[in-house]
């Protein structure tokens, strides 16, 4: 039996750009530039060779467990198993099994990481002739998240991919230095579906370029009427690799939450009205900034001195008062 760890990540930053246009190879797809970190929540994919069969369970100790709802052929963790398969040309007799504790619709990479776990674990047992570079392949086909979690320099299975600067469609990744941290991840009973959230985004980013547009033709008017230049019109919204590069510059011995930021998240809290309402009221119990990971929906915040989850704890009746059920985990770095 071969045994992964399947790590969770959060979006320290995330800036995402206006999808592509009709025509281009990924069309509708967003640009994004983040920087990824993993944390000390995982799933654990198990691979034996023998009858084939498929489990897909929460753990006993899952912060939140939901119904799984979707067919096992629609999991990305068999979806990587059929895909090596494909590779290999033949059957490849396995019992898979997915014990979760990652959220689903957390923002949280629970479902790319199963994936990549599982291909490495299939390759392992089967010992499949396939190089890095054909694994990394297959991952991009699965999912754009699912190369970051394939980190084939990592000490073992049981530790978690490195950080990295993740650019384009998830394509080019950088990895950097491990960091140390303690967060406290905040997990509601809901979860926010990505594609409603990229729809709101793409709506909210509309609305700024016009407002913004608009705001400088008002100027440019006024300037024209004085004799001066027109002036340079606003640039529309982009992908912003050089931004997140230069924080993350500004973070060399510790993370500083007033650099960190999710172009997502103001999307999130349209789709999901209760996650702003969350966000809002950790900001103001903790005195420190809530950011969401991903499309959502959950949120962590830095705890440096180690008592901001004491303050989150002490509020957390009220809190499930405005937002529902909520789970508070105290979780590092990985």
């Amino acid at each position: 039996m071969i045994h992964r760890r399947a790590y969770a990540k959060i979006n320290l930053m995330l800036s995402v750009g206006p999808p592509l246009p009709p025509g281009a190879s990924h069309a509708g797809y967003h640009p994004i530039a983040s920087w990824f970190a993993p944390i000390s929540l995982w799933d654990d994919v198990e691979v034996t060779r023998g009858a084939p069969s498929v489990s897909i369970e929460w753990a006993s100790d899952a912060p939140r467990p939901t119904p799984i709802d979707w067919p096992p052929e629609k999991d990305l963790a068999v979806r990587a198993l059929r895909a090596l398969e494909a590779h290999a040309g033949r059957t490849l007799d396995a019992k898979l099994v997915v014990r979760k504790r990652i959220p689903v619709g957390g923002g949280l990479g629970g479902g790319s990481s199963d994936a990549a776990a599982a291909l490495l674990a299939v390759r392992n047992a089967f010992a499949l002739d396939i190089d890095d570079a054909a694994l990394g392949a297959i991952a991009a086909r699965l999912g754009s998240d699912v190369s970051y979690f394939l980190d084939t320099e990592r000490d073992g299975p049981e530790q978690a991919p490195r950080p990295a600067f993740v650019e384009g469609l998830g394509e080019h990744i950088e990895r950097s230095p491990r960091r140390r941290g303690r967060l406290v991840l905040v997990v509601p009973e809901f979860g926010c579906a990505t594609g409603p959230v990229y729809k709101a985004f793409d709506e909210l980013v509309l609305e700024s370029d016009r407002v913004r547009l608009s705001a400088w033709q008002v100027e440019r008017f006024a300037r024209e009427r004085d004799g001066i230049g027109p002036g340079t019109p606003p640039t529309p919204h982009r992908v912003r690799p050089e931004l997140v590069r230069e924080r993350a510059g500004k973070m060399q011995t510790a993370l500083q939450s007033r650099l960190l930021f999710n172009d997502l998240a103001k999307a999130a809290f349209k789709v999901e009205p209760r996650l702003g309402t969350l966000v809002t009221a950790l900001k103001r119990i903790t005195r420190e900034d809530a950011h969401v990971t991903g499309s959502g929906s959950c949120v962590f915040l830095l705890d440096h001195d180690g008592k901001i989850r004491e303050r989150v704890e002490r509020a957390r009746g009220a809190l499930e008062e405005q937002v529902g059920p909520l789970a508070v985990l105290g979780v590092d770095l990985a």
